[in-house]
């Protein structure tokens, strides 16, 4: 098989787009200034260059889901700050990815989706008991002709 090679002239141009790219990033993605556990609430919290703070549970995260509140604490900020690490953890997530919400890989999301879901209240048993009392849930399709019935009324 053939090595593909380039040529100096498109790796110097390549790289400085590339750097351009990188110092854009720098100048308008937010960074993280200031990274740490905070024991009493049970939360990490993260303070951007931009002024904001981002507070999340660490239960949320892949990797860090029942980690102990000290391996918690040695929370590092990868440098230039957009990332943060658990070294002993082997934990690390990018600040865009969790500031996106995503906090693990697809089947790790899935699960939390889930778990959310299944999560019970005094008003959705409230809600279900109410539901049940009205013959439980309609059938889809009594959904449908109704929706139905409504929009051509």
């Amino acid at each position: 098989m053939a090595k593909w090679r380039m040529s100096d002239e498109e790796f110097k141009r390549q790289y400085a787009q590339a750097t351009r790219r990188g110092e854009q990033k720098m100048k308008t993605e937010p960074r993280a200034k200031s990274a740490r556990y905070d024991r009493k609430s049970g939360k990490l919290i993260v303070e951007l260059t931009n002024g904001c703070t981002f507070v999340f549970p660490p239960e949320l995260v892949q990797g860090l889901a029942g980690a102990k509140p000290e391996e918690l604490a040695e929370v590092e900020i990868l440098p230039p700050g957009l990332a943060l690490g658990w070294d002993k953890l082997d934990a690390h997530f990018s600040l865009a990815g969790l500031l996106q919400g995503i906090f693990g890989t697809r089947a790790w999301m899935a699960e939390l989706g889930r778990k959310g879901g299944s999560v019970t209240s005094e008003a959705k048993a409230a809600a279900v008991r109410e539901n049940g009392k009205k013959g439980g849930r309609p059938r889809k399709s009594d959904q449908t002709k109704s929706a139905n019935t409504r929009r051509s009324a």
